[in-house]
């Protein structure tokens, strides 16, 4: 295992490329560790490098609507009424605060998605 930090786009080639070669290796084994390793390091290379930007509010909110089969109207008790949850998704009016608090506590999608274009 010759395993180095990864400064550049270089190494970062490298490593993904010996990450494809170590792919389902048995965890505990050399190559399983070594796959282990690496897999932290391009992880932090890329959160450092190619950070993902927040998510958009209102993408977030349908995403959460198709995977749990939710139509606009089971949005009201967290949003308001039907007009208000349509001007919402429609992006004709900004979550608020309460918005965003009932809409993570009771659909579970996280604040850092829902609070990303709240100025």
């Amino acid at each position: 295992m010759n395993i180095k930090p990864i400064r550049n786009e270089q190494d970062y080639t490298a490593s993904m490329a010996r990450i494809d070669e170590l792919w389902g290796a048995e965890i505990g084994t050399p190559e399983g560790d070594e796959l282990e390793v690496l897999a932290l390091l391009v992880s932090k290379y890329e959160d450092e490098h190619a950070p993902m930007p927040p998510s958009d509010p209102i993408e977030a909110i349908k995403f959460r609507m198709d995977q749990q089969g939710l139509t606009p109207r089971d949005l009201e008790p967290f949003i308001g009424s039907s007009g208000r949850v349509s001007e919402v998704l429609n992006r004709k009016r900004k979550l608020s605060l309460a918005m965003i608090r009932r809409l993570h506590d009771g659909l579970g999608i996280p604040y850092e998605s829902l609070l990303a274009d709240v100025a």
